[in-house]
């Protein structure tokens, strides 16, 4: 729902296992090796343990991504089973065939599998048995796990058993009556959570994956996250994605720590207070003490007075008399201060109210002549430095007389950012009639319009009710008219495109630049494809090209002002 309105590919806080969305912390890095290198050693038993939702099924999908050609995997999901029925699975994973006869029989699984493990080791093939949820393995069939190790030769082990659980799976392998499994278990780690910056990263590193190029969280929103979350990746994706459609419900483009603390709110069903009210009400608690202490001690001072000497109290009512003079003159000064500021003459003039932005309704009605397409597109070809002439042609063909391409789309404010461009937005009013005019500057609240050379600031949501996606931008391809870019091409345009995606990388560009398309301008195109979640194929065509001139502009060129907040 809210994909195109944040220029996304893909949800990116999905909780399906997608290895692509890994995010190697530390923790998860060294979980990742652990489990590695219980895939390429022999012997004993793997460990992995963390809490519900810390990522560790996600490790295991990246980990099957990185099986060595040599091994072979038997994954278990559901271990909750008996043991002829997971010795039964074993086998199906491993695709060896059974007669009818073998499959009741807890011994013929066990020689089945015994065979099948010496001709594979035999072949030089790796077997491993890697159990997800481990936790919920009944004693009986742990049991069978460990005689499973007494699979070998008498060099090597033929089963390599990797088993992940929740912390449950720890406590169970303490037990007394297990200790013989305990001691066979040659690597443990256990997954913490995210750290504060972790869980920063992490959120980023999701977006990043499906096609975020700016930050929707802001930094409050980024460590609210992590303070209702605890770190743990499954609360943080599920929080982040109710936060994205709350901020998409109220046609905001950045996420805010109060649209974060509702997420979580709807998420466990409960009310979130903000991290300062504990902190507001101790210190409301320790000013209403304060007060209190203030109030008993002038009460007994008031005591003490009522019984002093006749004199002391002459004395006192001669000083409180002299106290309620000075309060008098006091009084009339502000009077008489209260009386200067209220004479016209004498009144110092109030700051200057802001003016309110004007509606769009009143812009479409005082300014009909400016909004035609041909003005519209006057005040983009300006920008770009070149000429429009009322009466000669389409736009577009002008503007491809200038070396520009017009690029016709249909989107959201989030694409209007991502194309970093001027546009002219097409605007309907509620006759039917449609207007042109040019964005140059687009925050989260407003926006800044270019009508016939003067600006207009106009509010976001004003403008919604009469933009309904359409827009035309300019962009300048590497040559003209547009063509795809290949491996073996050479040129000037091929020059500017290794410019552009070294500028875009961060390399300082040569001078002049190589104009061959070699196998590591290949890299280059290829890796800007994989960040902007294109087709990977090593060929600058139309779209890797659109793509290149928006999140790398040529130096002088027109983009658009993007700004947090107000413009």
């Amino acid at each position: 729902m809210y994909l195109s309105f944040f220029g996304l590919n893909e949800k990116p806080f999905s909780i399906t296992p997608d290895p692509r969305y890994l995010y190697l912390s530390e923790r998860h890095a060294e979980a990742l090796a652990h489990l590695l290198y219980g895939v390429s050693e022999a012997g004993g038993f793997v460990q992995l343990t963390g809490e519900v939702g810390t990522g560790k099924t996600t490790i295991v999908r990246s980990l099957l991504g990185q099986i060595p050609k040599n091994a072979e995997v038997a994954l278990i999901l559901n271990p909750r089973m008996t043991a002829p029925e997971f010795m039964l699975t074993i086998c199906e994973e491993l695709g060896i065939g059974l007669p009818d006869r073998a499959v009741a029989s807890l011994k013929d699984l066990v020689d089945i599998l015994n065979h099948y493990l010496l001709r594979a080791h035999a072949d030089g093939r790796r077997v491993v048995l890697l159990v997800d949820e481990a936790q919920n393995l009944e004693p009986a069939v742990l049991e069978q796990v460990r005689l499973l190790t007494n699979l070998e030769t008498p060099t090597d082990k033929l089963l390599q058993i990797i088993l992940i659980g929740q912390p449950e799976l720890r406590e169970m392998l303490a037990r007394p009556e297990l200790r013989q499994l305990a001691q066979r278990v040659t690597g443990r780690y256990h997954l913490d959570p995210l750290s504060a910056g972790e869980t920063a990263a992490y959120v980023r590193h999701r977006l990043r994956v499906a096609g975020a190029t700016t930050d929707i969280l802001t930094s409050g929103a980024l460590a609210e996250v992590f303070r209702q979350s605890g770190g743990i990746p499954r609360l943080v994706n599920v929080i982040c994605d109710r936060a994205l459609l709350g901020a998409y419900t109220q046609d905001r483009h950045r996420v805010t720590p109060s649209i974060v603390r509702h997420a979580a709110g709807e998420v466990f069903g409960r009310r979130v207070a903000p991290r300062w009210l504990p902190w507001v009400a101790a210190l409301g608690g320790a000013v209403v003490a304060a007060l209190a202490g203030v109030a008993l001690w002038q009460s007994d001072a008031f005591r003490r007075g009522g019984s002093a000497s006749a004199a002391n109290a002459t004395g006192e009512v001669r000083t409180h008399a002299a106290g309620d003079s000075g309060a008098a003159r006091a009084a009339t000064t502000a009077t008489a201060d209260a009386g200067a500021s209220m004479n016209p003459a004498t009144a110092t003039p109030a700051a200057a109210a802001t003016p309110p932005h004007p509606t769009v309704a009143a812009l479409l009605a005082q300014h009909p002549a400016q909004m035609t397409r041909d003005a519209a597109f006057e005040r983009l070809l300006a920008r770009w430095g070149a000429s429009f002439t009322p009466g000669a042609g389409d736009a577009c063909a002008q503007a491809a007389q200038a070396g520009l391409q017009c690029a016709e789309q249909r989107g959201s404010y989030a694409q209007l950012r991502l194309s970093n461009r001027p546009a002219v937005l097409t605007l309907g009013d509620d006759q039917g009639n449609a207007h042109q005019v040019l964005l140059v500057a687009l925050g989260d609240e407003e926006a800044r319009l270019d009508i016939g050379g003067s600006e207009f600031t106009v509010g976001i949501a004003d403008l919604a009710r009469y933009w309904f996606g359409d827009f035309t931008l300019l962009w300048q391809p590497l040559a003209m008219p547009v063509r795809a870019l290949a491996p073996g091409m050479s040129g000037e345009a091929v020059q500017r495109l290794r410019e552009r995606l070294e500028r875009h990388a961060g390399v300082a560009p040569a001078t002049p630049a190589d104009d061959q398309y070699d196998t590591s301008l290949v890299r280059l195109v290829e890796n800007f494809q994989r960040e902007r979640r294109l087709d990977i194929d090593g060929i600058a065509g139309t779209q890797t090209q659109l793509a290149l001139d928006a999140s790398a502009p040529a130096p002088g060129t027109p983009q658009l002002i993007v700004a947090g907040g107000s413009i």
